[in-house]
């Protein structure tokens, strides 16, 4: 592989004696089947294929126990799994309801070193195509609030339908700057991830292609960039929660002199260890290094709280362990939600739903509500909160506590919680997002096909199928139909066949 010579000289000021290594591993790597690398894509044909599991569905543990895959342990991601040998996982009906998703192991990183609690509000920031968001939704597991951003509306586009794929129901997919972002949600969020843009040095392994866009561009066109974006987020994040910034490159440029931007733009901010299961080098993660940070970024020089703290980042080298280039750091802003508090009452107060809001929305879904509704609603063994319910333009959707009494008019989004179907007059149809949102015993009626039975393949596909021998013959309706007990749509059910609703787009 011909590596540009500016950067063949920079990893030897990074690696030293152990540049040697690092080229070697270019020999073991691959690119995926169509020459373009990326989370969520048919798995690449390389030495280091990864699977992480949905735990909103089920546990690793219940996962390896039914998987048709050969997996070992991904060591720093109790949910990630190195996938071997041959077999297309993307073409498994698992994939098809939700179960896991295909990631490149040090991808994961991120999310897993991001501490997340339950009840959290968390912005992934630049979140397309949803590898480090899906994990995220995961983890607040149906709670708080996932405000999941791309700038661009046709990767947002894709990231809405890995999320709902996942079952993620509290959710706000923006396409949205930072910036326009800080607008509407200043000091809002507990949790806040940034994989951000990059020159992408951590993947020419993967895709030797990139590295046409990095003689092109370079670190320093992304280093402007991810300055910014760390700025804003700085407004976003709350006193005292934490940031994640992480790249798949290995430049100091975007890495450490991008935090240290931060830091010393931002001051409150200090970096903490990655909140992992084991110290970052107990993986093999090498540290931050501070040392190579350019005079022009280091002024009158580094303090020595700096230093220690940017030598708590983790960089992760193809020689070192079983994945592709990272980097990831842990900071976390100064203060604590009581002082927020006492900075501005009445907005804390506010930010979760007041009384007055969810009163204006129930009136608003007692009308909007039509006998279709009413009667799907009648199967469903968990009922809705009527006053989350609205509808627009007979669209139907369940918002998230925490936007109950939000005003975001005016913020480009393409979903607000989760969408539960369309009402066409009487009628109503639920929708895929909902199918995936649900368990199967949410639901009176259902159809569970086998995962070895070819009927499953075939409902992907979109047929109508014979179902008497798994239906009551008299039976009619919706059906959510299932593979071993997970969803994967509807159908509707009638003398024994039953009508595919699979949702077009999605079909194999």
């Amino acid at each position: 592989m011909d590596l540009p010579e500016r950067f063949t000289e920079e990893m030897k000021r990074l690696l030293g004696g152990e540049y040697s290594a690092w080229l070697e591993s270019f020999q073991t790597g691959g690119q995926d089947e169509e020459g373009i690398s990326g989370e969520g894509r048919p798995e690449a044909d390389d030495a280091f294929r990864g699977l992480r599991v949905n735990t909103w569905k089920l546990s690793p543990q219940e996962f390896l126990g039914r998987a048709p895959f050969s997996l070992r342990p991904v060591p720093w991601t109790e949910n990630g799994f190195y996938l071997e040998g041959g077999g297309r996982a993307s073409r498994h009906p698992y994939y098809a309801a939700g179960l896991y998703y295909l990631q490149e192991p040090s991808a994961m990183v991120p999310a897993a070193a991001l501490p997340i609690e339950r009840g959290d509000r968390v912005l992934d920031l630049c979140a397309a195509p949803g590898g480090k968001a899906t994990e995220l939704a995961a983890r607040l597991a149906g709670t708080g609030l996932l405000v999941a951003n791309d700038l661009s509306n046709s990767r947002a586009k894709a990231l809405l339908k890995n999320l709902e794929l996942f079952g993620a129901e509290n959710i706000l997919v923006t396409s949205e700057s930072p910036e326009r972002l800080a607008r509407y949600f200043e000091g809002f969020f507990d949790k806040i991830l940034i994989d951000a843009p990059c020159s992408g040095e951590g993947m020419f392994r993967k895709n030797p292609s990139m590295t046409r866009d990095w003689e092109e561009k370079g670190p320093d066109y992304y280093a402007r960039i991810q300055k910014e974006i760390t700025a804003q987020a700085a407004r976003l994040l709350r006193p005292g929660g934490l940031l994640l910034y992480s790249t798949c490159t290995f430049s100091v440029k975007e890495n450490e002199e991008t935090v240290l931007s931060l830091l010393r733009t931002a001051p409150g901010f200090r970096v903490l260890p990655l909140a992992l299961p084991d110290a970052a080098k107990h993986y093999g993660f090498a540290p931050g290094r501070p040392d190579l940070i350019s005079r022009e970024a280091a002024g009158e020089g580094l303090t020595e709280e700096e230093r220690t703290g940017l030598t708590l980042a983790a960089r992760l080298y193809p020689h070192r362990v079983e994945g592709e280039g990272h980097f990831a750091a842990l900071l976390q802003k100064k203060g604590t939600e009581a002082e927020k508090a006492a900075e501005n009452p009445e907005k804390l107060r506010n930010d979760g739903g007041g009384r007055k809001g969810r009163a204006a929305g129930h009136a608003q879904a007692e009308k909007a509500l039509s006998e279709g509704f009413r009667e799907f609603e009648k199967s469903l063994i968990k009922p809705l909160e009527e006053d989350r319910i609205r509808c627009y333009d007979g669209r139907l959707y369940y918002l998230p506590e925490a936007l109950l009494s939000r005003n975001i008019r005016g913020l480009r989004f393409l979903r607000t919680g989760l969408y539960l179907g369309e009402e066409k007059g009487n009628r109503f149809e639920p929708s895929q997002a909902l199918a995936m949102a649900l368990k199967k015993e949410d639901f009176d009626g259902t159809i569970d096909f086998p995962s070895e039975d070819e009927r499953a393949i075939r409902y992907l596909k979109g047929e109508t199928l014979d179902v008497e021998d798994l239906a009551d013959a008299s039976g009619k309706g919706w059906r959510l139909v299932c593979v071993d007990g997970f969803p994967l749509g509807w159908g509707k059910l009638a003398g024994g066949r039953l009508k595919n609703k699979y949702y077009p787009g999605w079909r194999w």
